[in-house]
C-alpha cells in the first residue's frame, strides 16, 4: 500500500504549453528583438522536463548560451503571471482523480520548474490546493528533481511513495530517488522503462484499487 503519490506538473496535470508559448512570443517580441525563434506549444512539449537553463540553451539558438539563460528567466517571470491570471488545460477527470485520492493518500507536486510556477497553478486553479500536502522545485531549491522527491519524501515521512510524470527525466529522476515510476502516457515524452503506466488521470485510480 502507498501512502504517498508525488505528481509531476506540466504533462502530468495540466498542459500550459500553448498559454506559455503565447507569453514567451508577447516577451521576446516587446523586450528581446535579437532572439529570432518563435516559441510553439510543440516546441516546449519536446523541451519540457528539463532543467530550466537547458531549455533556454535549446529554445533560443539565435542567441549565445549566457543571454538565452537572461531571456528565459525574463520570459518565466512574465508566463507566471500570465498562467496565474489565464490558467492553462488541465487534463481531464483531474479534480475528481484528486479529490478520490485525497481521500486515501497524501498528495503532493515535484516539478523542475521555476520559483512561482507551481503557485501560479493554486492561483488559477485555488479549489485544487487543498488536495495538496507539499510541493518543491529547483527555483527555490537549487536541487535536481531527484533530490527534490527525496526532499519531499525525507520532510513529510513517506515509506512507500510513488511518482506519476511523463518525461524520461522523471522516470530516471524517481529511480534516483528509490521511488516507483507512473508513467503518464497521456503527456508530453515517451519513456520505455517505467513500473506502471497509465494513459488518463484516471488511470492511477485503477492502478491503486
Amino acid at each position: 500500500m502507498y501512502d504517498g503519490i508525488i505528481f509531476d506538473l506540466d504533462g502530468t496535470l495540466w498542459d500550459s504549453t500553448e498559454e506559455v508559448a503565447i507569453s514567451f512570443n508577447k516577451v521576446l517580441r516587446e523586450e528581446f528583438p535579437e532572439v529570432t525563434e518563435v516559441v510553439t506549444a510543440q516546441r516546449l512539449k519536446e523541451l519540457f522536463g528539463r532543467p530550466l537553463h537547458e531549455i533556454a540553451v535549446k529554445l533560443f539558438t539565435s542567441v549565445s548560451e549566457e543571454h538565452a539563460k537572461n531571456v528565459i528567466d525574463v520570459c518565466c517571470d512574465y508566463e507566471v503571471k500570465y498562467l496565474a491570471e489565464n490558467g492553462a488545460r488541465l487534463y481531464e477527470g483531474l479534480e475528481s482523480v484528486l479529490e478520490f485520492l485525497h481521500k486515501k493518500y497524501k498528495l503532493f507536486i515535484v516539478s523542475n520548474c521555476q520559483e512561482g510556477y507551481i503557485q501560479c497553478f493554486f492561483t488559477a486553479y485555488p479549489h485544487l490546493e487543498k488536495y495538496f500536502t507539499d510541493y518543491e522545485y529547483p527555483g527555490r531549491t537549487g536541487k535536481s528533481k531527484a533530490e527534490n522527491i527525496k526532499l519531499v519524501v525525507e520532510r513529510n515521512g513517506l515509506q512507500k511513495p510513488i511518482y506519476v510524470g511523463d518525461t524520461i527525466g522523471d522516470a530516471e529522476a524517481s529511480k534516483k530517488a528509490g521511488v516507483p515510476f507512473v508513467y503518464a502516457r497521456y503527456g508530453f515524452g515517451h519513456v520505455k522503462e517505467y513500473d506502471y503506466v497509465i494513459d488518463s488521470l484516471k488511470g492511477l485510480v485503477d492502478i491503486l484499487q
